[in-house]
């Protein structure tokens, strides 16, 4: 029998999240290990469900770790017009260029994305099995927060143009409409990269390209839908939530052109192409033995810590506010 209780008011409001939505991220870290060559394959499948599991982990942290935010985001649009030439690419010139204050203050998933990847390389080198799937599940979710348009605008949830809720619309509702049903993520091999830093600042740019026709096509489609079926009430682990209905998501998805489902391709391929990235740069490494390796007791009990805050401050990612 279905149960009715009381809850917040502020469950009652589109989800938005803070990235590409739990669902999304764990798909794309799953998918990510299929695409590694045979060498990697033989530890990231036989772990294959924390590294699944663990991408959410930096969503988990942002309400524990104040420093977190900014490490999921590039608010690009608060540098000039595009291509943002008043940014320097590089972490040091970017510092001297605007000072380190401003650059936290308006997103550094780039940068974060390159100290990952020298963390990644080092637990490589160090042959650190705990470490290795810890910062590969997470170095997953930056990567894939910087193929999100709205990760790359500071408009991140519609609030300056009357969108709120648009963030979660466009990452995490429809891709759980549709990513099982109707999207294809036979997306090839991954590879090395040469130019790490480069290449996810061409994803970003890309991502601030497509932040516009991401917000004025639904500004749009909300004027020419009949407003009493933009929004549908379903329930969602025992709760009852106001969600964009399933009529409008599919009309938004096909006015996109499959951006998001693209998008969701490309993050797939760039995050094992960084984990091939740091094993080459750690000299390739044999993984076979750390593959019969457990985590310790202590190990454990890092994660379980993580999960127990999670859990305690819960209601606050529900009721998430307007930050990316």
């Amino acid at each position: 029998m279905f149960r009715w209780i009381i809850i917040p008011a502020c469950l009652l409001i589109p989800l938005t999240g803070w990235s590409w939505g739990f669902y999304a991220h764990k798909k794309i870290n799953r998918i990510a290990v299929f695409l590694l060559p045979p060498e990697m394959l033989v530890l990231y499948k036989k772990h294959l469900v924390f590294i699944e599991e663990h991408a959410v982990d930096p969503d988990k942290r942002r309400y524990l770790v104040k420093e977190e935010g900014p490490r999921h985001y590039i608010d690009l649009d608060q540098y000039g017009p595009a291509p943002y030439l008043s940014l320097p690419r590089s972490w040091k010139q970017a510092v001297a260029a605007c000072g380190e204050d401003n650059l936290n203050k308006y997103g550094i998933v780039p940068w974060w994305i390159e100290i990952m990847l020298y963390r990644l390389t080092t637990a490589f080198m160090k042959q650190d099995l705990f470490s290795i799937l810890k910062l590969s599940a997470e170095l997953g979710h930056y990567i894939s927060d910087a193929h999100v348009p709205l990760h790359a605008c500071s408009n991140h949830n519609g609030q300056k143009t009357g969108q709120r809720g648009i963030h979660g619309f466009w990452e995490s509702r429809i891709p759980e409409l549709l990513a099982e049903s109707d999207w294809d993520f036979m997306v090839g091999k991954a590879n090395w990269i040469a130019d790490p830093l480069s290449f996810i600042w061409e994803r970003i740019l890309q991502s601030a390209a497509a932040a516009d026709t991401v917000l004025r096509t639904e500004k749009w489609l909300a004027q020419k839908f009949p407003i009493e079926q933009q929004h549908s009430f379903e329930e969602r682990n025992g709760i009852l939530v106001k969600q964009y209905a399933r009529s409008y998501a599919l009309a938004y998805n096909r006015l996109l052109r499959g951006m998001i489902e693209r998008r969701m391709q490309e993050s797939m391929k760039a995050v094992a192409s960084f984990w091939i990235t740091a094993w080459v740069q750690a000299g390739q490494p044999s993984l076979a033995l750390l593959a019969e390796k457990q985590f310790t007791t202590a190990e454990k009990a890092a994660f379980d810590l993580l999960q127990q805050g999670w859990n305690k401050d819960r209601l606050a990612y529900i009721c998430p506010d307007d930050a990316p």
